[in-house]
C-alpha cells in the first residue's frame, strides 16, 4: 500500500510541478496579444481613413465638375 501511495503522491508532484511551470510561462500573453490587436485596429483604422479621403476627395471633385457643367 506504501508503494501505490508513494507512486500516486510523486505523480501528483509532478503535475502540480508542471502546471505551475506552464502558468509561469505563459504570464503576460493576454498583454501581448491585446497590444497587437490595438496595432491591428489602428493600422486598419488608418488605411480606412485614407481610402475613406480618397473616395471623398474623387467626389467632391465629380459634384464640382458637375455642378461647373450646370452653370454654364
Amino acid at each position: 500500500m506504501s508503494d501505490a501511495y508513494l507512486r500516486v503522491w510523486v505523480w501528483q508532484q509532478c503535475l502540480r510541478a508542471r502546471l505551475a511551470e506552464r502558468a509561469a510561462d505563459e504570464a503576460g500573453e493576454g498583454v501581448i496579444s491585446a497590444a497587437i490587436a490595438v496595432l491591428i485596429m489602428a493600422f486598419l483604422g488608418a488605411a480606412m481613413w485614407i481610402a475613406f479621403k480618397g473616395t471623398l476627395q474623387g467626389a467632391t471633385n465629380h459634384v464640382n465638375n458637375q455642378v461647373n457643367q450646370i452653370g454654364r
